[in-house]
């Protein structure tokens, strides 16, 4: 029986600004903490498997493994945070939907564009990786003539675009399998190599011996490398996007995105661990493969094999993940007339916001075809540092929104399936941990960071200006809490 055949009737949508009790197609509410889980760790995973080890290029082997575990501290609280705001507010739009409700419009307008152009941004970026990626799978292969990447990178994003398009659950299950065969494979090369005794496979003298190797920059390195540490943990925070779909979201997000951060963090251990038993720091710190490398490395051929597929099923997940993402992101803000209301419509068969899905996905091929039609492979790393700095803008915004939700709805006011502990330590956490990625990308990038923030300064002029008289904000008022004051 076929997703759309078993699924619960839907509700009617309501907050499109049209009030409550508007008969129209709503999304489709399928979706259970497994899915959750393959949404969040799918479109991170794909970090462990190249983009992290950047971070031994700037911090050497200890500051990479400095910034991996600081960085998953950041990402903890976030996951924490979302998971209470979210069992609260489980509305599509996530972060979006939760400023909203806390914050007001001109916060919600930039939270939902940092989150649609972020994950835009990383599907263009997976869809080119996975096409040099399957470019190179050819000459493997002993193809003699060299295959052009373009129709690999339109192909990958038209074919998830169509997924997506005819329902969540088949493209979240889809990424259910791929992403749980990519971790699998890390755990494969862990076994393979008999990681566990040094002794047996890996060389990690550079670690026990000269600190020179593996610390060689100080701890300004350090620091610099936690903007490639965010690569390990990049796009968890998506998982609140999916709670509108949720058979019961006060309990798949939660447990989705606990259980997600859990595995990356592992996943995050072990590929730093191998890579830094079988790789030189110097090498390591610009390769493009890290964890095919080291397969590579082991003379293995089904470990080669198995970290190619790896490789690829990562990069796909996480493109499959980021139009499920972006998508929510943008529909949530046409329904909410943040955007032209067109944008908010639901599939009345599938249920699915498919003009934004479509709308997005001419983006996401000219962002991905850029760097190659420009013969500028620098492009590429633009791209993937605004994706970057979108989320850190984001992640700056939800400790102040999420203290100001505990003021709204203190604790015994409103009913909560997740309770974020130790309140405000991690809200604060996560503001400090923020600054200082902010820093350490400014050390690398300051140029993009200022353009970027002029393009959303830009961008919030054209919303006060073009948008706000559209938006009713009684309305977009759709959490099933008491509303506060001013709505």
């Amino acid at each position: 029986m076929s997703a759309t055949e078993d699924a619960p009737t839907p509700v009617a949508a309501t907050g499109s600004g049209d009030g409550p009790g508007t008969d129209r197609p709503a999304l489709r509410k399928v979706l259970a903490p497994m899915h959750i889980w393959a949404l969040g760790v799918g479109i991170v995973l794909v970090g462990e498997f190249m983009g992290w080890n950047f971070a031994v290029e700037k911090g050497g082997m200890y500051g990479a493994l400095v910034a991996c575990w600081v960085v998953g501290l950041l990402y903890t609280c976030i996951v924490m945070i979302n998971s209470e705001v979210t069992s609260a507010i489980p509305a599509a739009g996530g972060q979006y939907a939760q400023a909203k409700h806390t914050v007001g419009p001109l916060m919600a307008f930039n939270v939902g564009l940092y989150l649609t152009l972020a994950y835009t941004m990383l599907e263009a970026a997976n869809a080119n990786v996975m096409s040099a990626l399957l470019t190179a799978l050819s000459g493997l292969l002993g193809s003699e003539q060299e295959l052009s990447p373009y129709p690999f990178a339109v192909l990958a994003i038209l074919a998830l675009a169509f997924l997506n398009y005819r329902g969540v659950f088949a493209s979240l299950t889809l990424n259910l399998v791929i992403t749980a065969f990519a971790f699998a494979t890390i755990l494969v090369l862990f076994v393979g190599l008999q990681a566990w005794s040094p002794s047996a496979e890996l060389d990690l003298a550079g670690l026990a011996g000269d600190v020179t190797n593996a610390l060689p920059y100080g701890w300004i390195g350090v620091i610099a490398a936690f903007q490639f540490g965010m690569w390990f943990y990049l796009g968890i925070e998506g998982t609140a996007q999916a709670a509108e779909e949720c058979r019961s979201a006060p309990r798949s997000v939660p447990l989705g995105s606990l259980a997600g951060i859990m595995t990356l963090i592992i996943a995050a251990s072990l590929t730093w661990y191998v890579c830094a038993g079988t790789l030189p720091w110097h090498y390591l710190g610009t390769a493009i493969t890290p964890l095919f490398d080291a397969a590579l490395v082991s003379g293995q051929g089904v470990l080669v094999v198995l970290l190619l597929l790896g490789t690829l099923c990562a990069t796909l997940a996480s493109a499959n993940g980021c139009i499920n993402d972006a998508s929510r992101a943008w529909f949530s803000m046409g329904r909410d007339r943040y955007l032209p209301e067109w944008f908010g419509a639901v599939h009345p068969r599938y249920h699915t916001p498919f003009r934004a899905i479509v709308f997005l996905v001419p983006v996401a091929i000219a962002f991905a075809l850029l760097p190659v039609v420009l013969d500028e492979p620098t492009l590429l790393s633009t791209v993937i540092t605004f994706s970057i700095l979108s989320g850190l803008l984001m992640y700056s915004f939800m400790g102040p929104s999420f203290m100001r939700f505990r003021k709204l709805w203190p604790l015994g006011t409103i009913a909560r399936a997740y309770t974020l502990p130790l309140h405000p330590a991690p809200a604060i956490a996560l503001l400090a941990l923020s600054a200082v990625v902010f820093f350490a990308t400014f050390l690398g990038y300051g140029v993009a960071l200022l353009s970027i923030l002029s393009f959303y300064l830009l961008a919030s002029i054209w919303f006060v200006l073009r948008r706000y008289k559209y938006v009713r904000r009684g309305a977009q008022f759709t959490a099933d809490l008491p509303r506060p004051q001013g709505y």
